[in-house]
């Protein structure tokens, strides 16, 4: 999967004391996650005055998160130990265009079921666009941060 797995040792990093918090922004960026599909959108969990969308590293932490819920009651209407569909996207997608389009302060929670491995990505600048991050003054210009890793690794 694409840099899914530098991103999980990036966040190992940060948890650690160690890397450069703008690094781990750009691997999420670069990294192409797995977020369970749930009645046709993408599965979210409100926290905090937050909507998380939840993103995995790999299929094995989405299967521990879906044994997680599963123990914990479930989700209406899904069938306990079922199969979770899933869909692949890049990070940057996620908070370029999916967080914006939400319409309510959103980020980015990736190996939720893993305490040890999570990591959440907040709607603030430098890690979501400006125009919908709760940290933006209401009279800041919108628009990119000059210091935000591009997809694509560069900085914009």
């Amino acid at each position: 999967m694409g840099g899914a797995a530098v991103l999980a040792e990036r966040i190992a990093e940060r948890r650690a004391g160690l890397g450069d918090p703008r690094e781990l922004v750009g691997e999420l960026r670069r990294a192409l996650v797995l977020v369970p599909v749930d009645s046709g959108g993408l599965w979210t969990a409100e926290f905090g005055g937050v909507r998380w969308i939840c993103a995995f590293t790999d299929e094995a932490a989405l299967a521990r998160f879906a044994r997680a819920r599963d123990a914990a009651g479930g989700d209406p209407g899904r069938e306990a130990g079922g199969a979770w569909e899933f869909a692949e996207l890049r990070g940057a997608r996620l908070l370029d265009e999916i967080v914006p389009a939400l319409g309510v302060p959103a980020g980015v929670a990736v190996d939720i079921a893993d305490p040890e491995g999570a990591m959440a990505f907040p709607p603030v600048r430098g890690i979501v666009p400006d125009d919908v991050a709760i940290d933006a003054p209401a009279d800041a210009p919108t628009g990119p941060p000059a210091d935000r890793p591009a997809a694509d690794g560069g900085v914009r």
